[in-house]
């Protein structure tokens, strides 16, 4: 098998999701593990030649840095900081995400500004290698001193404890490890600290987020063309001289994108008897396009934090420096988050709105997208269930990041939830997902009462493959099987504007 060397190459957010979810093993280049060798060999001998404290590697953590601890017991102090800290609760963190948890914080510490040991870095990349995922919970971290509960229980298979998942099985850290061999670590001074400190579980989902997001902005962009056809809608709104005027770079984009998968269209081409779309139609590329522009700034945001090392103190051999610091503040993160859930619920309400015109009996389309309303309820429902998702994104679109509850006895006064973020924006982009499935659904039915005009070849293309999931409803017959499966087909099909 083909290994991927991790190095100091900068890697966008794709190229990282896509490198954690493979079956690919990954391994340090020579650069990375001379800067981790580095590194701790500086730490060694700065501790043999200074007498005072140094945060979190002689002394106590949070507000106890100024409790100084007996150097035979440093070791200790850093396998208690991973057991005491370990106080994660709720729901399981998914597996795709726990994988790139590890990778980060591989990544992070490969940088040789943490002082980690190399057998402790590459025991992470043996459990990443051998798909030993820890189980993580999505409570408990503050998103301020890094992410400290749920780094510390996937960081707990380390020193023989805790559970992972190995091959479909929940199991105990400690049983697997027996399998390969591994015994646990005995922490080294720093090391508890170095993997605890760190931004890794907000970035794991702020990346899975941020690929998630964009795939389903362009299929927007696609579903909300079909739903155009299927509401017989103008397509003098994407006329390019109207957002020239009105440069906004998402919007530009949209319209250019709108223009595509209606060109050749015999539908979009007769005469219209109405004069205007409602917004839902008119503004896509406003509001559709106001989502890409933010999706720019935020991917940003996530690739600098990627490529970035997190933890605290930071170690500077070079500049002869450690330095107690807050690069794992999560601030930087948890801004971009809110921003994503709040652009991505717009999309989902937009959505919604387009679903709701083609069901409401306008330009010669049935009540509810059925043949015979009033014996058949048709589309109705969907819309429901469809509206319901919607509300609950814009209750999820609440920020978190402007709240902050002080801890560690008010030393760490100022904190950025990020993490409630994160998990929350990850509920959202779950949301439009299944809320354009629905509008997906909707136009596709729609369209059929357009016939024998066709669309786009674009749009004709992904009707073909549709149909082959989900059917045309003549009568009432059980939607939600339909819905999920819709919603599978926007996960899986692979489109290009």
């Amino acid at each position: 098998m083909d290994s991927f060397h991790l190095s100091l190459k900068q890697q966008s957010p794709l190229e990282f999701f896509i490198l954690s979810q493979k079956k690919q093993r990954v391994e340090l280049s020579s650069e990375l593990i001379k800067r981790i060798t580095d590194c701790r060999d500086y730490l060694d001998r700065r501790m043999k030649n200074q007498k005072e404290p140094i945060y979190g590697i002689t002394t106590g953590f949070g507000s106890l840095c100024n409790v100084t601890v007996d150097a035979n017991q440093l070791s200790q102090l850093q396998k208690n900081l991973v057991m005491s800290h370990a106080c994660g609760m709720g729901e399981e963190v998914p597996s795709d995400i726990v994988r790139l948890m590890l990778l980060l914080k591989i990544k992070s510490l490969s940088y040789g500004y943490s002082g980690v040991r190399l057998e402790t870095v590459q025991r992470l990349l043996d459990m990443f290698n051998e798909d030993v995922i820890p189980i993580v919970y999505q409570q408990g971290s503050l998103g301020a001193s890094g992410d400290l509960a749920p780094l510390a229980n996937m960081s707990l298979p380390l020193i023989g404890m805790g559970q992972v998942w190995y091959k479909g099985e929940r199991r105990e850290a400690s049983e697997v490890n027996s399998i390969f061999g591994w015994k646990p670590l005995e922490l080294a001074s720093k090391e508890g600290l170095a993997l605890l400190n760190g931004t890794q579980f907000m970035l794991a989902y702020s990346i899975w987020n941020i690929v998630q997001a964009k795939k389903l902005s362009d299929m927007a962009d696609i579903i909300a063309a079909l739903s155009l056809e299927a509401f017989d809608g103008r397509v003098e709104p994407f006329t390019e001289g109207v957002h020239s005027i009105r440069a906004h770079k998402g919007q530009v984009e949209t319209a250019d994108n709108m223009r595509k998968l209606l060109k050749g269209s015999e539908i979009a081409a007769r005469y219209k008897a109405h004069v205007q779309d409602p917004y839902s139609f008119r503004c896509v590329p406003q509001v559709h396009g106001a989502t890409k522009d933010a999706l720019r700034y935020i991917e940003n945001a996530f690739e600098i934090e990627l490529n970035s090392a997190t933890d605290n103190p930071t170690i500077l051999p070079e500049e002869d420096l450690i330095v107690s610091a807050g690069n794992f503040h999560g601030q930087p993160l948890a801004l971009p988050l809110d921003m994503l859930s709040i652009a991505m619920a717009e999309i989902g309400s937009i959505s919604e709105r387009r679903t709701y015109q083609l069901i409401s009996g306008k330009r010669e389309l049935p009540s509810f997208l059925v043949a015979r309303p009033g014996l058949n309820s048709g589309f109705m429902i969907p819309q429901y269930a469809q509206a319901s998702i919607v509300s609950q994104n814009k209750q999820l679109a609440s920020p978190a990041s402007i709240d902050t509850i002080d801890s560690s006895q008010g030393q760490e006064d100022h904190v950025s939830m990020g993490a409630n973020a994160a998990t929350k924006c990850y509920r959202v982009v779950e949301n439009v997902q299944k809320i354009l499935a629905i509008e997906l659904m909707n136009a596709a039915q729609a369209i059929e009462f357009r016939r024998p005009l066709k669309s786009s070849s674009v749009l004709e293309s992904l009707l073909f493959e549709y149909r082959k999931v989900v059917p045309f409803i003549e009568e009432d017959e059980v939607m939600y099987t339909h819905m999920q499966n819709s919603s599978d087909f926007i996960k899986s099909y692979n489109y290009q504007i």
